[in-house]
């Protein structure tokens, strides 16, 4: 034992007397004060580290299963290389440039990709994990693309576990396998037994009942509700009698979501129950709220205590005709349809027209009928303050999701010729990709009336993104006469033409690029 670490016998002793504090210890001299201390500790590290036996070697894993999805053509492999470095490189703040984001342009690769049936390359898998990690919206297109040689990779890497427990079907086995399925069912971490109840659900939507049923009463609050929450998909009148009997669940969220999902089903009994509670308030005479919320309407899912600001008697209306099915209005109100029962007055005098129109959005959304959200939508060249239902762009965008794509496209394209681009944001967020045809006109339309008009150009910057990786591609040579600079309109904000030619540049760089990255995917460019 050297000099340095006189005093000190063993590690054990070293941490002893550094967790006492060296002027406790018994003795005087150097080796009681805190320079011998680490001097010794110094000594016993590098004694330890250099007397450290090997562990025996770890098991060889198993290769990665083969993935027999076709790689990507070699320019569409280059092309994805570039799109994640750019994502690692990639800087914030100061004006963008001309150059196109490349860290937007990922997600519609990956989706083309897919759409392709394509795996991602071997060598770009690290990458591509990595690119998942840090954007959770890449993830399912990316676990897709990745495959089982992700899932083995990502089994490596601690940073990458969330692979295993996003990837869909990732590990399951075949759902026609009821030892496998079950015993995973019975012994599978929680997201796995999530993705399993869904790929079931997916399949058999009554098998996944049957197995939801073995062990609902042994569940935790919180999965219950994640469980039920897969019923949604593939929901069914053979779900009422589990639906309704989970109306009794000990927990409030669990009991809430059951009450949704039966009056998802028009004929469910709960269905009928508020229908005949929401006419029995509603009709062609006025509007009567419920004087109390009484046990039955709390067992059907109506809450009892409002948000703040709401009244009791509107929050108490507002649930049971947003949950009471569409079609029980018509017989109500003589025959008429949805638009001819908007029309009709109500009485203003506590407010509940609004109120009224407002649940019936939410209802139209809820079960998904067109009829009643081209109703509640009214024309797009109608100030949104005008419509027969909710004044609120974020309420129409989600009437718009109810509407068939062509249907939706076209309403958005006619508002926006009649209203322009800075009310529309939130209802392009909801149009499919690309914009195309009507749509894709009125967008490039809008756009350059706003630059000939001087508008005060940062304000389009939001449209302008979204342009970027959402207009047809095929726009772009309609756009090439906006890119150059032009002189100030009059009264216009200083710079505004430069920053347009350069918004506009930039918008058409992105453009092309886009068209060379989804033929750069096309299976003839092999």
């Amino acid at each position: 034992m050297g000099k340095a670490d006189e005093g000190y016998g063993t590690w054990e002793e070293l941490v002893g007397a550094a967790l006492l504090g060296t002027d406790r210890r018994r003795g005087t001299g150097p080796a009681g004060s805190p320079e011998a201390l680490l001097d010794a500790a110094a000594v016993h590290t590098v004694r330890r580290r250099a007397g450290l036996r090997p562990g025996p070697a770890g098991a060889r894993p198993e290769p990665a299963a083969r993935d027999p999805r076709p790689a990507p053509p070699e320019p569409a492999r280059h092309r994805l290389a570039q799109l994640l470095a750019g994502r690692a490189t990639a800087g914030g703040g100061g004006r963008r440039g001309t150059a196109p984001d490349l860290t937007e342009l990922l997600p519609q690769w990956l989706a083309a990709a897919g759409r392709h049936g394509y795996r991602a390359p071997e060598e770009l898998l690290p990458a591509l994990l990595d690119a998942a990690r840090s954007r959770t919206d890449l993830r399912p297109q990316a676990l897709a693309l990745a495959g089982a040689r992700g899932l083995w990779l990502a089994r490596l890497n601690p940073d990458w576990r969330f692979a295993l427990r996003g990837a869909a079907g990732g590990g399951l086995p075949d759902v026609t396998d009821g030892p496998a399925v079950e015993r995973l069912w019975q012994e599978g971490l929680f997201a796995e037994r999530v993705a399993l109840l869904g790929a079931v659900r997916a399949r058999e939507p009554a098998a996944a009942l049957r197995l939801l049923t073995t062990t609902w009463t042994t569940e935790r609050a919180e999965d219950r509700l994640m469980f039920l929450d897969s019923l949604r998909s593939g929901l069914s009148e053979g779900d009422e009698p589990f639906l309704e009997a989970a109306l009794g669940d000990r927990s409030r969220n669990v009991r809430a979501t059951a009450a949704e999902l039966l009056s998802a089903l028009p004929r469910s009994a709960l269905a009928g129950r508020i229908a005949q509670r929401a006419l029995a308030c509603v009709g062609p005479e006025g509007v009567t709220p419920p004087a109390e919320c009484d046990p039955g309407m709390l067992r059907d899912g109506v809450a009892e205590r409002p948000p703040a600001g709401r009244g009791e008697r509107a929050w108490w209306l507002g649930q049971l005709v947003e949950a009471a099915p569409l079609a029980c209005w018509r017989e109500r109100f003589g025959g008429i349809g949805p638009a001819e029962i908007l029309a009709l007055p109500v009485a203003e005098g506590e407010g509940w027209a609004e109120e009224l129109h407002a649940a019936w959005c939410r209802a139209a959304v809820r079960q998904r009928d067109a009829r009643w959200a081209r109703a509640l939508l009214g024309t797009p060249s109608a100030p949104p303050a005008a419509g027969p239902g909710t004044a609120s762009l974020a309420e129409r965008a989600k009437l718009l999701e109810v509407l068939e794509e062509g249907e939706r496209a076209d309403w958005v394209a006619e508002f926006i010729r009649a209203h322009g681009l800075s009310e529309a944001f939130q209802l392009l967020g909801v149009c499919v990709v690309p914009w195309a045809g009507a749509l894709g006109r009125a967008v490039v339309e809008a756009l350059e009336s706003a630059r000939e008009a001087g508008s005060y150009p940062w304000s389009f910057s939001g449209v302008m993104g979204l342009a970027e990786r959402c207009l047809d591609p095929a726009e772009a040579g309609r756009l090439d006469a906006l890119t150059s600079a032009a002189d100030d309109p009059p009264d216009a904000s200083p710079g505004a033409a430069a920053y347009w030619a350069e918004a506009f540049q930039r918008l058409v760089a992105t453009l092309r690029l886009r068209a060379a990255m989804l033929a750069e995917l096309a299976p003839a460019a092999a």
